[in-house]
């Protein structure tokens, strides 16, 4: 058994910046594993924590931000299972009881009893109130909580971890509505972290015509490498023009919204068709009024995914495997989770952000 010292970047209290620190290294106990950490992805979660003020998250400070994991089993608790000692692994960031029928079937993102969690240790899952993966080492409370990546990068592994994981999980819940005849349009919106990789996945899935949209040249570039059919930038005609691009004038099947802004929602009710699919994955601050009848199309039907499930996560993982999933990656070095940070709070970061050792 291993004891020492290690590196963490820490939410200290809240309103300050981030801090390296060094902390004591996780034994793990029971059922727990620890993971030697080889990257962690750095996302607008991750700001959204940072820039919180004081009570309006449910999370008790100090802790270890980081809940895009990549690493290596390090040790076993005496009770753990799953991955063995050596094992390479991305780590399953929604950290639910493990016992409701939820999590019996992989969706600890959709936890019942998430708020009596929250309550009783104040935290969603690793780096959201618990200690996650920006550190050298990261405690995780069970095997089950892992998944093997093979050998795939980690800065690769870890992004897929939430960005290419919440991706997934809300391409899955739109591709069923899609017309089962063929000719389906999705629509895009915001080419970040997320985005890229929902049009890869889209690509890889479905046989729908994928319809990009951003504010920023570089990103529908991105969108273009990613494979997206068509690409336009936001504009006050950018839903007529969506609606021309997707046939027939009647407006998309789809839309996948990772901006969630008052201008990204508005442009999502102007472009979809009647008895279409809204999934609103991005927490811009935006709202809608729902009402019959009201701005929406008749039909339409709105979903707000949440992260996603564990059969998911082995799901994107094997696309990325087998090279039909790549994230668009920037990485910096662990001593520099700072520049990191203020990089993606400036807006600057192209694709995903991610730590690696130094």
């Amino acid at each position: 058994m291993s004891t020492g010292r290690m590196r963490a970047v820490r939410m200290t209290q809240w309103g300050d910046p981030p801090a390296l620190t060094e902390v004591a290294r996780p034994i793990p106990r029971a059922d727990e594993v620890l993971i030697r950490v080889e990257a962690a992805g750095v996302c607008r979660s991750d700001l959204h924590v940072l820039e919180a003020r004081p009570g309006i998250l449910p999370y008790r400070t100090p802790f270890t931000l980081g809940h895009e994991v990549a690493g290596r089993v390090a040790e076993r608790g005496p009770g753990a299972t799953g991955p063995a000692v050596g094992e390479r692994v991305a780590v399953y960031g929604p950290w639910g009881c493990g016992r409701c029928s939820r999590c019996a079937a992989g969706a600890e993102n959709y936890c019942d009893r998430r708020k009596e969690l929250d309550a009783v240790r104040t935290g969603t899952g690793a780096g959201l109130g618990r200690d996650g993966g920006m550190a050298d080492f990261l405690l995780v409370p069970s095997g089950r909580l892992l998944v093997p990546v093979g050998d795939l990068p980690a800065a690769q592994a870890a992004p897929l971890s939430d960005a290419g994981l919440t991706a997934y999980h809300a391409v899955s819940g739109i591709r069923p509505t899609l017309p089962v005849e063929g000719g389906a349009s999705v629509a895009v919106i915001g080419v970040g972290g997320l985005g890229h990789l929902a049009v890869q996945i889209l690509r890889a899935t479905t046989s729908a015509r994928v319809l990009a949209v951003d504010v920023r040249e570089e990103a529908l570039a991105l969108a273009d490498a990613c494979g997206a059919h068509f690409g336009t930038l936001l504009r006050p005609d950018s839903a007529e023009v969506l609606r021309r691009r997707a046939g027939g004038g009647v407006g998309v099947d789809a839309v996948l919204d990772f901006v969630g802004s008052h201008s990204s929602l508005e442009l999502a009710v102007g472009a979809l068709r009647s008895g279409g699919e809204l999934a609103v994955v991005g927490s811009g601050g935006g709202e809608l009024t729902v009402r019959k009848s009201g701005a929406l199309p008749p039909g339409v039907r709105i979903s707000l995914p949440f992260w996603g499930t564990r059969p998911e996560l082995e799901e994107v993982v094997a696309l990325a495997r087998e090279g039909a999933v790549r994230v668009e990656t920037e990485e910096f070095a662990l001593s520099s989770a700072p520049e990191a940070i203020d990089r993606l709070r400036s807006g600057h970061a192209r694709g995903r952000t991610v730590l690696v050792p130094d």
